[in-house]
């Protein structure tokens, strides 16, 4: 199990401030830097302390400036900076998207451990959390099942989705100039470009892309529910539609543009250009995802 992810995702957090030169010369407060990065002082002084350890940081005379640039082997591995719940989360999406997971699969809590890596508690909770929604089902003495879904409940849940991503991206938009939203947007839009110029090979890395992105657009507004509602967002719209693979690379390629837009729009702060470009890729999004139940009805099984 994992320990310690706060900081060494706060360390990860500075690191990036310094590498794209949002702090420069010398550094802020520590009650300053707290701010930013939004965690506890103590997590702050362990932050520097290993910044001066690592000379990223220097300190004179009680003043603390920047030091040498910061390199790639420098952050802590993603695999080190994500809660158990959250590396449950994507190693199953994972599995369910490479695997060509179809409705009917079993799940074999156990299988599952030894392939992520972790407790089978850890899978158990997951696979319960998600149960509440209906597209898993756990059987007597049989493990678990996988039940795909319906078009209905599809429907009923993109509604939702538009509901509240139009009103993340207006509150994204009103961000002041120092929230560290724009600084997260610019790196996911060169993530883009990078993906886009490797579109050929690497264009299952797009549901990732794609979570984050959306993820990202829902933290203007921080919801717990709205948080929790987008567990089910992400198990459905980043993952089940991509069982249909008759287009999938043409499908990303699009939707990197699509976000791309999105992003200039975002970017531009204009209210009406942002509903635009909104609109336009979520409408893609129900259009991909309604083309992709056809030919599941007859393998889905009904509750």
């Amino acid at each position: 199990m994992r320990t310690d992810t706060v900081y060494k995702k706060a360390f990860n957090r500075a690191a990036n401030m310094l590498r794209d030169g949002q702090l420069a010369g010398e550094l802020p407060s520590e009650n300053e830097l707290r701010r930013r990065m939004c965690v506890s002082r103590t997590t702050v002084r362990k932050v520097l302390r290993e910044l001066l350890n690592r000379e990223l940081v220097t300190e004179r005379h009680g003043l603390r400036a920047t030091g040498r640039a910061v390199g790639d082997n420098d952050y802590y591995p993603d695999a080190e900076t994500t809660p158990r719940a959250k590396h449950v989360e994507q190693q199953f999406m994972e599995w369910m998207l490479r695997g060509d997971t179809r409705p009917g699969t079993s799940i074999n809590e156990l299988e599952l451990a030894r392939q992520f890596g972790v407790a089978t508690n850890g899978i158990r909770e997951f696979l319960i959390r998600f149960s509440r929604f209906g597209l898993i089902e756990k059987r007597p003495n049989t493990g678990w099942l996988f039940k795909g879904f319906t078009e209905d409940f599809a429907l009923e849940l993109f509604e939702i989705r538009v509901m509240f991503e139009l009103r993340s991206a207006q509150l994204f938009s009103l961000q002041p100039n120092s929230s560290p939203l724009w600084s997260k947007l610019a790196a996911l839009k060169m993530a883009h470009a990078d993906l886009l110029e490797r579109i050929e090979s690497r264009f299952h890395d797009f549901s990732g892309l794609d979570n984050r992105f959306h993820r990202l657009i829902n933290e203007a507004s921080p919801n717990r529910f709205i948080d929790d509602f987008y567990d089910i967002i992400t198990f459905i719209f980043h993952y089940h539609y991509q069982w249909n693979k008759q287009d999938e690379k043409q499908r990303n390629l699009a939707a990197i543009h699509e976000h791309i837009a999105y992003i200039d729009a975002l970017e531009s702060r204009n209210s009406t250009r942002i509903e635009a470009a909104c609109r336009a890729h979520l409408a893609s999004a129900r259009e991909t995802l309604m083309r992709s139940l056809t030919g599941f009805d007859e393998t889905s099984i009904n509750a």
